[in-house]
């Protein structure tokens, strides 16, 4: 009966603990001799466990960003029955009669081999984006000893031989060429002769070894800097190199800046359903390198309202334009009918105003009360009269909707705005009560500016920013007299709306603005 073998973690020489940052394996797997089960990676350089023999993955006992130490379980494993383990071939030997034990092994000695970058084709001078190894690095024959990239591809640099690293003589962001010196390793060979190193003359170990270049760490692995390196596993390389994926377009997403199998698949999956505009990452900047940092998250609307406001920035070509209007005779309105809606509890503001123009506007030029079908094909008009108006709360902007405003008048409007502004900031705000808008509203007066320009709230069409108004010199019957004026932002997409509808829109809502007694015709 087979007996199912533990598979901890090997010696890590002075390190004490490391972080598992990729499963190669999963349970039910069946593996080969020597394929890499686990990846860790430590503070200065990343390795990967090897199975000690072919068999079956039974149980895996750790997982992605476990920290584990020398010694510790990671998975167990039943051998195929044609492999014996060591322990069962150590009781047979036991067992066996002294004149069938097999011979002592001869005395093993010493070799020093050199390692050197091996034929690379074209390319004079390559970076060395990665170097997962270090001094004292106990490494298997193949296994990856740099990672090199040219303008064309990335490569890895196996090793010929397995021995125990004793050297190292390049590091992160060095250029090298063929019979550039990597490391050297020291192996225990029975015999006189080692394999030669790739694409380098052949070298026996009683020939004197060539003078190493200076001994140098490996760079520790960090989050990528604008230099532009690139942390990732062999295993996410090669499939990369499969693909044709250039790495360094997908932002990594593991610890300490390392890219994963899910940064490449989720990359891919953004391709397939993005709109291919090809648009660059934003690169990782270690900020603590200039002075003290702190990190604060996002609020939860804001990481919500995020993606959205990407979206639609991306995707809507916008047009913004620029009016200001008198509203002086509104304001003397407005004061006058203040005493009247503080008996009733509430605050008759320039907003509700704003809306019943708005309304009187999206009238006169449809167009603007309307959405695009998704297929870009189709102007969808709306007979409803819906505005989204934008809420400063704590927790970031959220635009609850008024709906038919055309048919409210302004103590009602005044009425309903405030209650939906409390709920708002309350955190209250149902999503349908955030839904339906056909025309939004994103009013700064209140706190100042002159212009802005307001990103569309799609799939509304046009959205309208307004700023502080300002007592401003205006030339009138001859003379100039001082008249409060109001500055206004519209935003519209431009595959629906040209710069003549919407010149036209924003100077029927300032004649509106201007002599609100149009609205009654």
């Amino acid at each position: 009966m087979t007996t199912a073998l533990n598979v901890t973690v090997p010696d890590l020489g002075n390190i004490d603990t490391v972080t598992i940052i990729e499963l190669q394996v999963a349970p039910g797997d069946e593996v080969s001799k020597d394929q890499a089960l686990i990846t860790l990676e430590s503070d200065k350089a990343s390795m990967e466990v090897p199975s000690p023999l072919a068999g079956k993955v039974q149980n895996i006992t750790v997982k992605v960003g476990d920290k584990v130490r020398q010694g510790d379980l990671v998975l167990t494993l039943l051998p195929n029955e044609s492999v014996q383990t060591d322990a069962q071939v150590a009781s047979k030997s036991e067992q066996a009669p002294k004149s069938e034990q097999a011979p002592p092994p001869k005395n093993e000695t010493a070799a020093t081999q050199i390692v050197r970058v091996p034929d690379i084709g074209q390319s004079a001078k390559v970076d060395v984006i990665e170097v997962p190894i270090k001094i004292g690095s106990t490494i298997k024959k193949n296994q990856t000893l740099a990672v090199l990239e040219s303008d064309k591809a990335s490569m890895e640099i196996p090793s010929p031989i397995a021995g125990v690293v004793t050297e190292i003589a390049i590091k992160v962001g060095d250029k090298v060429s063929q019979d550039t010196i990597i490391c050297t390793v020291e192996t225990a060979e029975q015999g006189a002769s080692v394999a030669p190193a790739v694409s380098a003359p052949a070298q026996t170990t009683s020939a004197p070894p060539a003078p190493p270049a200076p001994v140098q760490q490996a760079a520790p692995v960090a989050a990528p800097q604008a230099s532009g390196e690139t942390y990732a596993s062999p295993g996410v390389r090669r499939l990369a190199r499969e693909l044709g994926i250039e790495l360094k377009a997908i932002t990594p997403t593991g610890e300490k800046g390392r890219m994963t199998k899910q940064d490449l698949n989720a990359w891919i999956k953004n391709r397939m359903q993005g709109s291919g505009l090809g648009i660059e990452p934003m690169p990782a900047v270690d900020f603590s390198q200039f002075g003290k940092i702190e990190f604060q998250d996002l609020s939860r609307i804001k990481k919500i309202s995020a993606k959205f406001l990407h979206r639609n920035w991306v995707n809507i070509p916008h047009v913004t334009q620029f009016d200001e209007v008198d509203i002086t005779d509104l304001e003397d309105f407005r004061v006058q009918h203040k005493a009247k809606a503080e008996e009733r509890g509430v605050k008759l503001t320039l907003l509700v105003f704003l809306m019943k123009a708005v309304v009187a506007s999206l009238k006169a030029f449809p167009p603007f009360n309307a959405s695009l079908s998704a297929n870009g094909e189709q102007l969808i008009l709306k007979h409803y009269f819906h505005i989204g108006v934008a809420v400063d709360t704590p927790g970031g902007l959220v635009v609850p909707v008024v709906r038919d405003v055309n048919l409210k008048g302004f103590m009602e409007l005044a009425e309903e705005l405030k209650a939906l502004s409390a709920k708002a900031r309350a955190g209250q705000l149902t999503p349908k009560e955030m839904q339906g808008s056909s025309f939004t509203i994103s009013s700064l007066g209140g706190i100042g500016g002159t212009a802005f320009t307001p990103i569309i709230n799609a799939p509304d069409v046009a959205i309208l920013g307004v700023s502080k108004s300002r007592i401003a010199p205006v030339f009138k019957d001859g003379t100039f007299v001082p008249r409060l004026m109001l500055p206004l932002s519209l935003s519209y997409d431009h595959r629906v709306i040209d710069g003549a509808q919407g010149a036209h829109f924003i100077t029927h809502l300032a004649e509106m603005l201007g002599d609100m007694r149009q609205l009654l015709f």
